[in-house]
Formats: structure tokens, C-alpha cells, sequence
């Protein structure tokens, strides 16, 4: 974890400067998402970055608690919330599992670009899941390390050693959507903008809490 925080730290300036690749699909994820806000929701995001999504969503629901574990990363998505004015957004430091939040409180959890990010993709589910409340909504979009193309696979091991990339899960669509499921989630829309990527709506049950 220090790792990747001191990557995530090195990268955040020029991160923040990258180019969206994909606008109409990000647009697309945007409308989705914000189907399922309401003018009370509270939401989270983990592994917000700078800010840029969370900031869009503000104006659509009540709160919004956006954590990274990059402080560089918090640094600039602090100053571009101050300066768009919005101020119903909670940045914190820190990864989903050491950051304090409450059981069972968030009326949507967002995972956007961090999935096949994370070493213990189970553990980070079963949190996300625990963090909703009955009925909520887990909104992820991810990149799948295993349905890429394998040129591609092959040249991310030799980036790592050069500091180059982070560490990557390497699963496939099939393996999201059994792990999502066996945490405890119906799938209620999945969409792929293109065959290495998938964006998934996940439903909480509304009485997981009687379970």
C-alpha cells in the first residue's frame, strides 16, 4: 500500500492534466450514475483522484464522502471543488478499509477506474457492501486486465518494475460479476463501452439488513 500511495503521489500532477479518452462514454456513466441520486443521497466515492467526478455529482445529491489514498491527489481535488464553489464534498486520506465510515449510511457507493486497482478485491467488496445501506447502489467502472489484449497484459509486468504502472488485478468480466454477486449483490445494469472495459450497476438487497 505504501507503494502504490507513493505512485499515486508521483502521478497526481500529471494525472490531473490527462485528457478524458473516452467523453461520450464518460458523459453516459455520468447520466447513468445520477439515475439512481436523489436530492438526499449521500454517497461515496473511493478512489476519487482529483476530484473531477465527484464534483459534477455534488449539485445532484445531499453529501458526498470522496476518499483517495494519494494526498497530492486530495490536494488538487480540494482546490477544484473550492473553485467550482461546491461545498457539500468531504475529502479524505486514506484506502475504503482505513478510513472510518458508518455501517450501513451511504445511499450509493462509487468505484470509478479503482477496481482492478486493489489486491483483495473480496475484502473490498464486502466492505462496500457493509457500507450501504439496504437497497443502496454500488456503482463501479473498471478496466479488465484479463480480457485485454496480451501484448498489452505482457508489457505491464516490465512498467512495474520501472515504476512505470501500479499493481493490476488481472480478472475478467465473468470473475467481477460471480465476485459481486457472491458478496451479496444483484446485478441490475452492465454496460461495456468496449470489450476491455465495464461499467456495472450493483444493487444491496433491501433486507440484508434481516439477513
Amino acid at each position: 500500500m505504501k507503494n502504490a500511495r507513493a505512485f499515486w503521489n508521483r502521478s497526481a500532477a500529471r494525472y490531473a492534466k490527462s485528457p478524458i479518452r473516452n467523453v461520450s462514454a464518460y458523459e453516459k456513466k455520468l447520466a447513468i450514475t445520477q439515475e439512481y441520486f436523489h436530492p438526499d443521497s449521500t454517497v461515496l466515492e473511493f478512489g476519487c483522484g482529483t476530484g473531477s467526478t465527484a464534483i459534477i455529482h455534488a449539485p445532484h445529491v445531499r453529501e458526498i464522502v470522496a476518499i483517495d489514498i494519494s494526498d497530492k491527489m486530495l490536494e488538487i481535488a480540494e482546490r477544484k471543488a473550492r473553485d467550482a464553489g461546491v461545498e457539500n464534498i468531504t475529502f479524505r486520506q486514506g484506502t475504503l478499509e482505513e478510513v472510518k465510515l458508518e455501517e450501513a449510511s451511504f445511499d450509493a457507493v462509487l468505484g470509478l477506474n479503482i477496481l482492478h486497482l486493489l489486491e483483495d478485491l473480496d475484502a473490498t467488496l464486502a466492505r462496500v457492501h457493509c457500507l450501504l445501506k439496504p437497497g443502496g447502489v454500488f456503482i463501479s467502472s473498471t478496466v479488465l486486465i484479463g480480457d485485454i489484449n496480451v501484448l498489452f497484459r505482457m508489457a505491464i509486468p516490465p512498467m512495474q518494475l520501472l515504476g512505470l504502472a501500479p499493481y493490476v488485478n488481472r480478472f475478467d468480466k465473468q470473475t467481477l460479476i460471480d465476485k459481486l454477486i457472491g458478496a451479496g449483490f444483484s446485478i441490475e445494469r452492465e454496460w461495456q463501452p468496449g470489450k476491455a472495459t465495464v461499467f456495472i450497476v450493483a444493487r444491496k438487497g433491501a433486507d440484508a439488513a434481516l439477513q
